[in-house]
């Protein structure tokens, strides 16, 4: 029977953040993960510096071996109209990586024991911890494990029932020679194309030799149509090259604002996508993961050893203080008619003003928010 004070079920960014947050707590620390590392994961692939920050990554060591992009513009649009772009010229705003490569770092640099290629199977409360798959014991068992979080489901979660689930496919594959002279792509310059009827966005992202497409909507009746349509835009717009495979991946994640998912309970918490977390207008949910594995290190670091749901309350506050409320029901502009918020986008999407400030500098880049700080103990005051 092997111990612990806190089981971590799930290796990505947020179960390794909250592991590396840990390591000098005096805790014992162990992330379970059914897959083994490097593994594939689907994600479009982008992180700010403000990510980079909060892991006290070293860029020039992070890119020995790995892709690290630097992105320095993006050009948007509405799918079909007129592309605006919007150039940084001091420093990278962004960087593309591949998942693969990044969890897998994350991980190793964590310091925690790891339980890899087991799948989570069972969690039974014996009183003053959580028996998990008969044969580890857990004071605290952390959710860490994305959208479909085996902790969440155990603890409650309708998974997939009454949720606004946004759905997205995507493919990520490394360009052959002939690919790369045709891909007009810039790889500094993402594309973003919002669809018409406002519900989600489509992107084409190249990193150095690899190529990134996909595309996500709030609603995801006929997803894999609207997917193969965008395909055939960028094809026929020779953005991508005519051969590029088409067996996308599909994944699902739940936005902020609606997610009604409780995140503490006795003995267990979540954190990044199984609590929920996704930026409301972006998607991206690798900042928020990471930032909610520090806010959760800052609380854990402070039980004492007891976690009981009133001693985990806290980082519920923080969370709330740092992404605000929750609004499970749809706030103003979303109830707005469709035809006024096509002609409002219409004409919005088409200026440098808002593309720049609104759309990339506010809804997909966050520089409006200062990094935490990824110390526990240290940035107790949440931005």
């Amino acid at each position: 029977m092997k111990q612990v004070d806190i089981l971590i079920v799930g290796g990505g960014p947020a179960g390794s953040t909250l592991a590396w947050a840990l390591r000098d707590s005096g805790l014992a620390v162990t992330i379970l993960d059914k897959q083994t590392f490097p593994r594939d994961k689907v994600c479009a692939g982008w992180v700010t510096p403000a990510v980079m920050e909060e892991l006290q990554i070293n860029l020039d060591d992070y890119a020995k071996g790995r892709t690290l992009q630097p992105i320095s513009g993006f050009r948007v649009s509405q799918l079909g109209k007129k592309e605006v772009e919007t150039h940084y010229h001091d420093k990278p705003v962004s960087y593309g990586i591949r998942r693969c490569e990044f969890d897998d770092y994350l991980l190793q640099r964590s310091g925690a024991e790891r339980v890899l290629g087991q799948a989570f199977k069972s969690m039974v409360w014996q009183g003053d911890s959580w028996l998990v798959n008969d044969d580890i014991q857990a004071r605290l068992v952390v959710g860490a494990g994305g959208h479909f979080c085996p902790v969440a489901r155990a603890v409650g979660a309708k998974l997939g029932r009454h949720e606004q689930v946004v759905a997205a496919q995507e493919i990520e594959f490394q360009m052959t020679p002939a690919q790369l002279s045709e891909c007009q792509v810039a790889a500094q310059v993402p594309e973003l194309f919002f669809t018409p009827d406002l519900i989600g966005y489509g992107w084409v992202f190249r990193k150095g030799d690899y190529l990134n497409i996909g595309l996500g909507r709030e609603d995801n009746h006929k997803l894999s149509d609207h997917v193969q349509n965008f395909c055939q835009f960028l094809k026929q717009q020779g953005k991508i090259p005519a051969d590029s495979p088409d067996k996308f991946h599909g994944h699902a994640y739940l936005l902020y604002p609606h997610a009604i998912r409780e995140v503490i309970k006795d003995g267990v918490l979540l954190i990044g996508d199984a609590a929920g977390l996704a930026y409301p207008q972006s998607g991206e949910g690798i900042r928020p993961a990471v930032e909610s594995a520090l806010l959760a290190a800052q609380v854990i670091s402070t039980c004492e050893g007891d976690f009981q749901q009133t001693r985990l309350q806290p980082y519920y506050v923080k969370l709330v203080a740092r992404f605000g409320e929750r609004q499970p029901k749809a706030g103003l502009l979303e109830r707005l008619p469709l035809g006024l918020k096509q002609a409002l986008a219409g004409q919005l999407m088409q200026s440098r003003w808002f593309t720049r400030h609104i759309v990339m500098d506010r809804w997909f880049l966050h520089s409006q928010q200062a990094p935490l700080s990824g110390q526990v103990g240290q940035g107790s005051s949440v931005p």
